[in-house]
Parts: C-alpha cells; structure tokens; sequence
C-alpha cells in the first residue's frame, strides 16, 4: 500500500501544476485578455482598453448588431504602436489586416462584467 502512495504522489503534485492557457480554441482565432500579449500569425496584440461597446445584448432584439472599439498594442518587426480597433473591420498592419472577430462573453441587459472576464478573438490575414 504504501508503494502505491509513494507511486501515485508525483501523479497528484504534477497535477496541481499551473498549465498556460491556450490562446486558441480551433475557430482560427487567438484569443487574449486584458494586457496578455499574444501572437496572432505575425503581429504581437495586446488589448489594453474598451472604448466603447455597443454590441446588442444577447437577451434583446435589435435592429443592429453593434460594434466593440477597443484600444490595442500592436508589435511588429517595424516597431509597436498604438492603436483602435473596431470588431468586424479589418485594420492595415504590416503585410496584412488585422481583424477582432470576436468578443466575449456576450453582451447583457442582466449582468456587468469585471474586465478579467473579458476575450478578445483577433485574426490576422496576412499579405502575399
């Protein structure tokens, strides 16, 4: 018995290691939080600020779908700089457009979220 205590406590210690969280979720988009640099297919992105969200919440019906403006640091082999983003419209960087496709969680009517809960999905098309 004791053998199989002394086998089994690397199993139980491993498992307590703090394992990175995989930016990607298999829709082809990179997803980071607030502050958390990743790298989306060339350029580096860091989302620092939520300008405005105008997104319709999930629990009403409206006419238009909305937008989320986001304030971003972009790293490029050309230098970083900062700039806005607008979900939906793809921005010029480097070779390629850079588009935030994605925010969760959903806007609501019934709920404020803390910014830590907060994702942005980027993708970056690349130039020829």
């Amino acid at each position: 018995m004791r053998n199989a205590l002394l086998l089994l406590a690397p199993l139980a210690l491993a498992s307590c290691a703090t394992v990175p969280v995989d930016p990607h979720n298999g829709n082809g988009l990179t997803y980071a939080r607030f502050g958390q640099t990743v790298n989306v297919g060339g350029p580096r992105v860091t989302p620092l600020k939520v300008l405005a969200d105008s997104r319709c919440p999930m629990n009403v019906q409206c006419v238009w779908a909305g937008e989320v403006r986001l304030s971003v640091r972009i790293a490029t082999g050309a230098g970083t700089a900062t700039r806005e983003i607008v979900s939906g419209k793809p921005l010029a960087v480097a070779d390629g457009t850079l588009t935030l496709a994605d925010v969760q969680p959903p806007r609501r009517t019934d709920a404020i979220f803390a910014p830590s809960q907060y994702r942005f999905g980027f993708r970056f098309d690349g130039g020829v």
